[in-house]
Parts: C-alpha cells; sequence; structure tokens
C-alpha cells in the first residue's frame, strides 16, 4: 500500500517511521530543496511525545541534543531588576518527562532515522489531486504524475494538502490575540543555559542560546489591538511592524531592533493562530499535525501533538489493515480530546505569557516565586496546573499498536526491522 505524505518537518518522518515499521511503502515530498535548516526555534516533548522518542530508539539523540536552558531570567518594563524562574522546577509542576530542543536538530533527528527505508522527494509539492474508488492521482509542481492509495498532509499551519483538499485556510484558521517573531542573532550576550528578556503589558522579548548553538534566537511575542494588515512573504512590512510593537520597551530592544535585525540570517513572523475543523480527513487524505489542528504556535505544546498524531495515525491505520475508512475516524477520535484540550490550553496560555494588564503583569511574577519556592506538588495543586492545566500532555495515554496486523492489503511492502 503506498503513502504519500507531504511534509518533512516534524510531523510528516514521525508518521514515515511508523508506517514503515507497520509495513506501508512511504513517499516523502518536501517543498524545501534539501532537509529545512531555517534557524528554527526550541519546541518541548512532554511525557507522550517522548515516550514515543524511545520507542523509536531515538532517546539518546533527542536528550543529547537538548538547548540546555536552565534558567529563565526577565524583568519589568521600566525596572532594572530580574525575575529569575529556575526551568527544571517549572517543568516538574508541567510534566514528568521533557526535552527542549530546536526544531531543527529534532526535524534531522526524525529523517535520519527514515531517510534509508522512507523515499524523500525534495525541491517538489503537490499542484493536484484527482481521487477515485482506487486511489489518488497526484500531479506535481515538478515531478512525473503518481498514484497513491492515501495521501497525507503533515505540512503545517499553511498546509498545501489542507488547501487542495477542504479548501482555504481563512476557512478554519482562528487568531488567538497574538503574534509572534523568532530572528537568528550572533550570540553577543554569551548566554548558554539561559533565556534572558523583558516583560511589559502585550509584548515580551527573550533571547536565549543553546548548548550546541553557535548563534542565538530572539523571539517576540506581543498582543496588538486588532489584527494586522501585511503579506506573509512581505519581510519588510512585518519588520516595519515588529519595530512599532515594541518601540520605547527598554533593556537590549533598541539593538535587537535595529542592527540585529537588520543583519538576521534567518527572521519568522506570523500570526499565533488555531485550526479549528470539524473533521481532519477526508476520501483518501487525512491531515496529522499543524496542518490539521494547530492549536497555536509557541502556546499549545504542538510539536507533542504533532509526534503522538503521527503515531496515533500509522497505528490506526495498521490497525485497520490499511483500510481507511475505519482508520481515519479511529484516528481522530483517539486524538480528538487531546486536540480540544491543547486548543483550550493556548488559549489560556497566551494570556498568562503575554498580559494583557499591569495586574496580569503583578501575576505572573507571583507566579515565578511560587513555582521557586513552593514544592511541586503544591505548586501543582496552588497554580490550577492539573489535569486540565499545564499536566495536559501527561494525561494523555498512548495506545500499543505494536502488534501486527494479521493481513496486510495487496501491494504492501515488509517493514525494515
Amino acid at each position: 500500500m503506498r503513502i504519500l505524505i507531504s511534509g518533512a518537518s516534524v510531523a510528516g518522518p514521525v508518521l514515515a517511521y511508523w508506517l514503515t515499521r507497520h509495513g506501508f511503502a512511504v513517499t516523502v515530498v518536501e517543498r524545501a530543496p534539501a532537509l529545512r535548516k531555517a534557524g528554527g526555534h526550541a519546541v518541548d516533548l512532554f511525557r507522550p511525545a517522548m515516550d514515543i522518542v524511545d520507542r523509536m530508539g531515538l532517546i539518546e539523540a533527542v536528550q543529547a541534543k537538548r538547548t540546555g536552558t536552565e534558567w529563565i531570567s526577565f524583568r519589568q518594563e521600566g525596572g532594572d531588576r530580574p525575575h529569575t524562574l529556575e526551568v527544571g522546577r517549572l517543568m516538574r509542576v508541567v510534566s514528568d518527562r521533557h526535552a527542549e530542543i530546536m526544531r531543527d536538530d529534532l526535524g534531522e533527528i526524525f529523517h535520519e532515522a527514515t531517510r534509508h527505508d522512507v523515499e524523500y522527494l525534495f525541491g517538489d509539492s503537490i499542484a493536484s489531486m484527482t481521487e477515485d474508488p482506487g486511489g489518488v492521482d497526484v500531479t506535481f509542481e515538478r515531478g512525473p504524475a503518481r498514484r497513491f492509495d492515501l495521501v497525507i498532509g503533515a505540512d503545517g499551519l499553511h498546509s498545501n494538502v489542507r488547501r487542495l483538499t477542504f479548501g482555504p485556510e481563512s476557512r478554519f484558521a482562528t487568531w488567538i490575540g497574538a503574534y509572534l517573531a523568532v530572528m537568528s542573532i550572533p550570540n553577543y550576550l554569551g548566554l548558554r543555559d539561559r533565556m534572558d528578556g523583558v516583560t511589559g503589558v502585550d509584548r515580551m522579548v527573550g533571547v536565549y542560546g543553546g548548548a550546541h548553538m553557535d548563534d542565538a534566537r530572539a523571539i517576540f511575542m506581543f498582543r496588538p489591538a486588532a489584527q494586522l494588515d501585511y503579506h506573509h512573504r512581505d519581510v519588510d512590512r512585518q519588520k516595519e511592524l515588529l519595530r512599532r510593537q515594541f518601540a520605547g520597551l527598554g533593556w537590549e530592544v533598541p539593538r535587537l531592533l535595529g542592527e540585529e535585525l537588520d543583519n538576521a540570517s534567518t527572521f519568522y513572523f506570523d500570526s499565533i493562530t488555531q485550526l479549528r475543523m470539524d473533521t481532519w480527513s477526508r476520501g483518501r487524505v487525512s491531515l496529522v499535525g499543524d496542518a490539521g489542528y494547530c492549536p497555536g504556535p509557541a502556546v499549545g505544546g504542538s510539536t507533542s501533538l504533532a509526534v503522538v498524531g503521527a503515531y496515533v495515525l500509522a497505528g490506526e491505520l495498521a490497525r485497520a489493515r490499511g483500510d481507511h475508512t475505519r482508520a481515519f475516524p479511529a484516528y481522530e477520535r483517539e486524538i480528538g480530546d487531546y486536540v480540544r484540550r491543547s486548543r483550550a490550553f493556548a488559549v489560556a496560555a497566551a494570556k498568562r505569557l503575554i498580559p494583557a494588564s499591569g495586574l496580569g503583569l503583578w501575576g505572573l511574577i507571583q507566579g515565578v516565586r511560587l513555582i521557586n519556592h513552593t514544592p511541586t506538588p503544591i505548586a501543582r495543586a496552588l497554580t490550577a496546573f492539573g489535569a486540565r492545566g499545564l499536566r495536559l500532555h501527561d494525561e494523555i495515554v498512548l495506545k500499543d499498536y505494536s502488534e501486527p496486523p494479521r493481513a496486510m492489503p495487496a501491494g504492501t511492502r515488509t517493514a525494515h526491522p
């Protein structure tokens, strides 16, 4: 059974890995000419995703590439006194098993684990798909047309597969009130084990390095009064908006918005947007990760959710012996509650991380003090970070899909050991 996956970042290679293990023939198409090394930013893997990484035999590789961030220091706008949070204490409140890793490093690990068993087509993209009862005819922007049994979109928030199958992004995207920008800069602050920054009402800036990074990242999050008017490819306009939103903030911000922004080797700017779809599957096409259910970049644990979604989708296809009419609904049922809870958490997290008032900023500072000085079990209870809050990831129970199906449909191949 031949399955085409669009997207080679995180969800795509994880899905490819498990589909191959279950005996499917997998092709991954990626628009970028090579594995993306675009600077990226730090992402979090919580317990269920870490358990999946462990089952893939990649836990040591992931642990070796951890960012090593141990402290987060920030000062209040207009003040010089830093408030410092011990990251380990925060993570023990959030999850029993966690790793922070640069997104590019994680993608490289997943690609390396699959490149010998999976066909990768870099520098190409799906142009059209025509489905009939027996499969999907796919045309590509550059390569020859081919036929597949199933097509999976793992191509991110601005998914091409979703657009071709379900319609324009505007039908499903919900702005949750904030924006995110990330740029790569020289590590002139000498940061290795900490993030340093400044927080004000409706805006925050942080700069961090990493144990395996020669440069650093500057991250900006802000909440404007209304949605901004810009084109997603108009970088000059995006930089103009960023400078306008952070004018007068102080600390290192003037330098960051000046020479560092002008000379940044990579720059990313986007709204913090949720995708809200009633279903992620139509016919022989389905979506995984941010392409189907992005809870909100930087605030909703989307990387962990993508890893879990890919694992579950592959497992349900194997359990249904390739019958997508059974597998796709089972996949959506299995992760539906996780998706909904991640959405709700992301909305609340955006409000906490970017306080909308002086009172909210005061509450953020008091939360840091609470976590720093209170035993973890008590901090969990006092901050209401239980099953409905920050620990939502650790509440996920993974199915065991290791039992092979009794028979696979014609045309499948045996997975590599």
